[in-house]
């Protein structure tokens, strides 16, 4: 079994997952799974603080992106400040909330008790006419799989959404899926994992916002 405090010598593929900026729906903390909103000036903003630090930090090879334009446009300016060009994987797209798209938590607690109460512990509940966490990391973990292995000893800047992040650092931490439900992730947060083989990885940052201004 190899333990957190070996050093592999091998030289590992670095994921550097980087959300998405702020949309017209992220201050209400509103449900934008599938529902294909722009960034909002602030989450231009977020972008462009985000993609100016990465471009001080250690050399990316690689940007990906999931298909939605708040990460595609996230994903344009990070790849212009370090001089390439974002491609898409479509397993990197967010949940699709299905009838939840839109509301708050406040208001789906309202109008389905129920399904949101089972939503909230677990993975395997999907909302109405939407998709389940367990769905959603079975091709993320795909998405994981190709960059693996197109991108080995690379350094990839990934760019998604909440639950896509989350999944990856569940799988990087080797822990059930369930602990999503116990991690936070701002607005442009950064966030890196280094996996060294398909057995074995460390997560060396998750949710830094340090480079974005104070509120």
């Amino acid at each position: 079994m190899t333990l957190g405090w070996d050093n592999p010598t091998a030289v590992p593929t670095t994921t550097i997952l980087l959300r998405h900026g702020d949309t017209q729906l992220s201050p209400e903390h509103r449900f934008s799974g599938l529902r294909d909103v722009p960034l909002s000036a602030d989450g231009t903003r977020q972008a462009q603080a985000a993609a100016c630090s990465l471009a001080t930090g250690a050399p990316i090879d690689v940007v990906v992106s999931s298909p939605l334009q708040r990460a595609v446009a996230t994903a344009v300016i990070a790849a212009g400040e370090l001089g390439l060009t974002a491609v898409i994987d479509d397993d990197l797209r967010e949940t699709d909330f299905g009838d939840w798209e839109g509301l708050t938590l406040a208001e789906i607690q309202q109008r389905w008790p129920a399904a949101a109460a089972a939503w909230r512990r677990d993975p395997e509940q999907a909302p109405p006419g939407g998709e389940s966490f367990t769905d959603v990391a079975c091709r993320v973990n795909r998405a994981c799989d190709r960059l693996l292995r197109d991108y080995g000893s690379k350094t990839v800047l990934v760019v998604s959404h909440i639950t896509p992040i989350k999944v990856l650092l569940c799988r990087a931490l080797g822990v059930p899926l369930g602990t999503l439900y116990r991690l936070y992730l701002g607005s442009a947060c950064i966030n890196e994992i280094r996996w060294h083989g398909h057995g074995f990885a460390t997560v060396h940052c998750v949710n830094d916002t340090s480079h974005l201004p104070a509120d």
